[in-house]
């Protein structure tokens, strides 16, 4: 299995060399190593936490109970998080030219946190906060989150982490850039995304349709090993890059 993973990591990173344009995704597998456990699967977050809380017209219906799980979950728990080795590759690859920009479909800002400068974040960022009224952003630690729920100080609305809820449409921007990437991509590198969660998961099909050669980094096969992988890595995202990283940069 070692010499296995070491042949493809090798072969991958010739892939990676040789690429006028690359772009990686990435899914909540990446953040694990970060102490961020991924919401679905046994040890998930909506094994000990009821998802309804975002749901978009629950927290309109009931803003001050949402928040109260919001806050345990993305400000007391999963705000304390650093970036990891994962990160960190991704950001030194493409300082040194061989990634044009990273897809993730992760809230949690790691990414930008470890550097990388060109991030589409499919799903938001919870670092951010939005007003339902008026539009003001903030950035979280600006927010004070003893009284609950949040209120705008310029219009009294009340305040959402600018990120997707459950009923929410992907945003624009984010949904258009990505597709775009993946159209353009000569190599695809998708690490700690099992292609469970649409329309996201239809995003490294396009980079295939268009050519992309598709390098995956997870754990476990997954839908897109079956289906549109070409080096599959196998194996834990910050472990994985460590090696990548050694055979991209070594003298």
């Amino acid at each position: 299995m070692v010499d296995l993973l070491k042949a493809n990591t090798k072969k991958a990173a010739e892939i990676l060399k040789n690429s006028k344009y690359t772009v990686a995704f990435t899914g909540a597998g990446i953040s694990v190593e970060s102490g961020i456990p991924p919401f679905r699967g046994k040890d998930g977050l909506w094994s000990k936490y009821d998802p309804a809380i975002l749901e978009i017209n629950y927290f309109y219906e009931n803003p001050g109970k949402s928040w109260e799980v919001i806050k345990d979950i993305f400000y007391n728990f999963l705000g304390k998080a650093e970036p990891n080795n994962a990160h960190y590759v991704l950001s030194e690859m493409e300082k040194k030219g061989l990634l044009n920009a990273v897809i993730t479909q992760n809230i949690d800002n790691l990414h930008q946190e470890a550097g990388s400068k060109t991030v589409f974040e499919f799903h938001g960022n919870s670092k951010v906060m939005l007003c339902t009224k008026c539009a003001k952003k903030y950035k979280a630690e600006q927010v004070d989150l003893n009284k609950l729920p949040p209120k705008c100080d310029a219009c009294g609305g009340l305040l959402k982490p600018d990120f997707i809820f459950f009923g929410e449409g992907i945003p624009q921007d984010a949904y258009l850039n990505s597709f775009a990437e993946a159209e353009k991509a000569e190599v695809f590198l998708l690490t700690g995304t099992a292609g469970l969660v649409q329309p996201a998961a239809s995003v490294p099909v396009k980079a295939k349709q268009n050519g992309a050669v598709i390098i995956e980094i997870n754990p476990e096969r997954t839908a897109f090993t079956e289906e549109i992988t070409d080096v599959f890595l196998q194996g834990k995202a910050g472990e994985v890059m460590t090696l990548l990283r050694q055979i991209l940069f070594q003298k």
